[in-house]
């Protein structure tokens, strides 16, 4: 009889232990994974995009022959009206070469600021009027019929965004009034 009470105990505990273990090992088992939050990777910089760009591959090297490219890779925000690699092929025969040259480093930097605008200025914000460009000298804005045009640019494409602030691709290089080519 002791034999079978201490069969009968032991058997109890075991199915005890078992049971009382079973969720405990449930648990770990199957226990969700820590959430993690993925870490937001920083959005590229104007310059960096406009590196990326293959239509803006002309502008990158002036914005390097100007010195601009620490300015531009700043906080900002600024808006480029970014003009594309066939906006500088239209310019005049030797034009491009004569102001990557360093003796004309000064009127590269002016013409390379007078496509830049204080802070950021996308598709949806963009007015009619005169804007003061980082330059000094103001741009004429003008928007028709969802068309914008910069002093006759006309933006082909928009709201590019940078971390540090937004480009839109146009059609001709912006020359500041007191420029002549």
């Amino acid at each position: 009889m002791n034999y079978l009470i201490n069969k009968t105990v032991g058997i109890a505990i075991a199915a005890t232990t078992l049971l009382v273990s079973v969720p405990t090992f449930a648990q770990t088992a199957n226990a969700p994974k820590p959430h993690t939050i993925p870490t937001a990777k920083t959005a590229s910089t104007i310059v960096e995009i406009a590196s990326a760009n293959s239509s803006l591959k002309t502008l990158v090297t002036a914005i390097k022959a100007a010195g601009l490219v620490e300015t531009l890779s700043g906080q900002g925000p600024f808006t480029v009206f970014a003009p594309t690699n066939t906006a500088f092929k239209a310019l005049p025969k030797g034009t491009l070469e004569k102001l990557l040259k360093p003796e004309n480093k000064a009127t590269l930097v002016k013409i390379l600021t007078y496509h830049v605008v204080p802070g950021s200025v996308t598709s949806k914000t963009i007015k009619a009027g005169d804007v003061k460009t980082v330059e000094g000298a103001s741009v004429k804005i003008q928007v028709k019929r969802g068309r914008v045009t910069i002093d006759k640019a006309r933006v082909t494409k928009t709201d590019i965004k940078a971390s540090n602030g937004v480009i839109h691709l146009i059609d001709k290089v912006l020359l500041p009034p007191d420029i002549k080519l």
